[in-house]
């Protein structure tokens, strides 16, 4: 039986990030994943932190929009007509959240977690020996007709108020920079102040290691044997049982499995996403993450090859892989990038967890003494991982936290 002073459920970028905060602190700490490190939804992803994203996703907001998405005539979405009932709770709250004053709002409370992301990152990297995978070399969104483009002026308006830079482009200011790029699309807007990594998995693993170092634990188990024991919490390892008054929940998609037996019931819904890699035709490359926002996917460099990621698919969580956004979006791709053959044979899937307000929960578990939740990080788990554990070993070790923790209380939900 070993005790320590916190136990983190759940090795993703989040929980592998808060572990690494609250050793820095002198705590004793166990992270604990019935997987490996980062294997889970931390591994799928754009590779991209985000210090540059203002607007939160939205629901489609004009007829031809929603139809696209209803018909499944477009790429950046699918779903599974058998899981509409269940998820028809949370797409009503998603659009309510959706509308320009609301997103402004959310733009405004996530700012100062979203400002901080990058430069957490980098004390983690450089403490951790992975500076090697970041890349500052900011990343392109482009645009295939002028009136998507000029429906941007909000955003411009905000990243002014926020103090991010950002160029407008056309075709030919795009392969300025991407010269691989062919110019089907209008317009392009670079966001120099972004980041991203060439291989997500292995700085996850890289902050781990650095954990371990400063005398982290970490541990298999499952973390639903989750228990009250005297005051405190037990969890059940494969190297015995763990007791410690404080735990942090940061279990991404599966975070309800082990909540709502507590009595802690969160409007948590899941966007699934699908990446591939591919090899790049002849002596073509990428120099940064590119979005196509019409068609909902993104190109980027990384060490297995050039990944392509899907949009958003509405399915249970455990539902069987339905990668069918790839035969609507290759030939796009294929069009904007000379991509060849498959540089791998495996489609990755995950689950995002996502509130409908495009907030994260982080802070106190509602009416359970020393649980800590830090879930539904949505788009933005690697981005939003460093802070998020900075912030939660600020609360557990009762030191003023860095950014205001108010709007992202689970209490938001539960009035």
């Amino acid at each position: 039986m070993a005790r320590t002073d916190a136990i983190v459920l759940g090795a993703g970028i989040v929980g592998t990030s808060i572990a690494l905060h609250l050793v820095k602190r002198g705590l004793s700490v166990a992270l604990v994943d019935r997987a490996g490190i980062g294997e889970q939804t931390s591994y799928g992803n754009s590779g991209v932190i985000e210090g540059s994203t203002i607007l939160p996703p939205a629901f489609p907001s004009s007829l031809s929009g929603l139809l696209r998405a209803a018909l499944k005539r477009g790429s950046d979405a699918n779903y599974h007509m058998s899981f509409l009932p269940q998820v028809a709770p949370w797409l009503w709250a998603f659009r309510a959240a959706s509308s320009p004053a609301r997103l402004a709002e959310t733009a405004r409370l996530n700012r100062p977690l979203f400002a901080a992301a990058i430069p957490e990152h980098e004390t983690l990297m450089l403490e951790s020996g992975a500076t090697k995978y970041l890349r500052k070399t900011g990343w392109l969104k482009l645009y295939r007709d002028e009136k998507s483009f000029k429906a941007l002026q909000p955003e411009f308006e905000m990243a002014k108020e926020f103090g991010l830079p950002l160029e407008a482009l056309d075709p030919t200011g795009v392969q300025a920079l991407e010269p691989s790029l062919n110019p089907v699309f209008a317009r392009g807007v670079f966001w120099p102040k972004a980041a991203s990594l060439s291989n997500p998995l292995v700085v996850t693993r890289a902050y781990a290691k650095r954990f371990s170092d400063l005398g982290g634990l970490t541990l298999t188990g499952d973390a639903r044997t989750l228990h009250r024991s005297g005051a405190g919490w037990r969890v059940e390892t494969n190297e015995g049982g763990v007791d410690s008054a404080n735990v942090v929940v940061a279990l991404g998609p599966w975070a309800p499995d082990l909540l709502e037996p507590l009595g802690i019931k969160l409007p948590m819904g899941f966007k699934r996403g699908y990446h591939r890699h591919f090899k790049a035709q002849g002596n073509a490359s990428l120099e940064r993450p590119v979005v196509d926002v019409a068609n909902g996917y993104l190109i980027t460099p990384m060490e297995q090859g050039i990944r392509l990621t899907t949009g958003a698919e509405f399915a249970a969580r455990d539902a069987q892989p339905t990668p069918v956004q790839f035969d609507r979006l290759m030939p796009k791709a294929r069009e904007l990038f000379p991509l060849g053959e498959r540089a791998d044979e495996k489609t990755w899937l995950g689950a995002r967890p996502c509130f409908p307000d495009s907030r994260p929960v982080i802070g106190r578990a509602p009416g359970q003494s020393g649980l800590w939740l830090a879930i539904g990080h949505a788009h933005w788990g690697l981005t939003l991982g460093p802070p998020s554990g900075r912030l939660i070993a600020d609360m557990i070790e009762g030191t003023t936290p860095f950014v205001d923790p108010k709007p992202y209380a689970a209490e938001r939900f539960l009035g």
